[in-house]
């Protein structure tokens, strides 16, 4: 645990501009920590400023495919936060590239740095053998961590939730613009909805050097939900009546096989609520909850000494925008 006060440390953070990278800017500046914003457009970061006070953020350019670049963020850094990840595959921003090589790059900074303290986002589902192209670089960017840094700290939450999000907010829009909403695998599948704001506090102890490093930690929220379940809360929420209709896994797969063409020919024409990949349908056929093991060593959110906020208690609260009349009660008075 470092001795000096935070306001005397410096924090970089890759990917401090994305949903959940405002979160931890957040954490971290209410702390005192001074923090570097790694970015590829550091422009785009300004609304990040006024989470903390004049000089304690500053953004600065950062990609991950260029080693050159990662090694210049760290310099002078107490300890480095890596959120990097993407969902879908875009030109030069691939699974390997962001999500494997990418980790490693900033691992092997960090080492030559002699920066102890680094806290890696990865994602609930990360596995070496996994069909999965995304979860198998998850899997690769974890262990790219702890070759160079052993001490580590790698964090995987199940599907987060939040203002920004695009999980809870893109079905959301999908019921806005379609009478009959599609369920891959007929939505039998399992999450446990965690709050971005809880990881970022559990990424803030890490800098703070409170939680162990040379683990991994799986966090997941109060409650089980099947896919079924989400988007029928959703539904609820936003007032929105709709067909949920059951896509068989196989039929997912090749239908985001066809998708991810018609989006490329198109230029990313097709809005992103409406695109799904072949990679996400294959990442649906297995739950995404925290495994026993993980409760058992106290490696989630309890072992943590964190109470995980519910999907009831955020979601409702933002969703509203989404309904046909906003936040306006459609209901008369009698």
């Amino acid at each position: 645990m470092a001795t000096r006060a935070p306001s005397q440390q410096l924090v970089t953070v890759f990917g401090g501009s994305g949903f959940v990278g405002r979160h931890v800017v957040r954490a971290l500046v209410q702390r005192g920590y001074r923090v570097r914003v790694a970015v590829r457009r550091p422009d785009l970061a300004g609304f990040l400023q006024p989470l903390g006070v004049v000089g304690q953020i500053h953004a600065v350019q950062a990609n991950l495919r260029y080693p050159a670049s990662v090694a210049a963020a760290v310099k002078g850094a107490d300890a480095v936060v890596n959120l990097v990840g993407i969902m879908q595959q875009s030109g030069r921003q691939s699974f390997p590239a962001v999500q494997a090589n990418g980790a490693r790059a900033v691992a092997q900074a960090c080492a030559a740095a002699g920066i102890d303290r680094l806290v890696h986002v990865s994602a609930l589902g990360a596995d070496a053998e996994s069909r999965s192209v995304y979860a198998r670089t998850k899997a690769e960017g974890e262990a790219a961590m702890f070759a160079s840094v052993p001490g580590a700290v790698v964090l995987r939450p199940s599907v987060m939730f939040g203002p920004e999000d695009s999980f809870f907010n893109r079905f959301a829009s999908m019921a806005r613009m379609m009478p009959v909403l599609p369920l891959v695998g007929d939505g039998v599948t399992k999450f446990q909805p965690a709050f971005v704001g809880d990881v970022a506090e559990v990424v803030a102890r890490a800098v703070d050097g409170t939680v162990a490093g040379g683990r991994v930690y799986e966090l997941g929220g109060p409650e089980v939900l099947s896919m079924r379940e989400i988007v029928e809360q959703i539904c609820e929420i936003t007032g929105r009546k709709r067909l949920l209709a059951p896509l068989p896994f196989p039929v997912a797969k090749l239908a985001g096989r066809v998708l991810e063409v018609v989006d490329s020919l198109t230029l990313g024409l097709i809005p992103d609520e409406l695109v799904i990949t072949s990679d996400q349908a294959i990442l649906l056929q297995n739950d995404n909850l925290v495994s026993a093991g993980a409760k058992a060593e106290g490696r989630d959110f309890a072992g943590l000494g964190i109470a995980p906020t519910s999907v009831e208690a955020v979601v409702p609260s933002y969703l509203w925008r989404f309904r046909k009349t906003g936040q306006f009660d459609t209901a008369r008075a009698n």
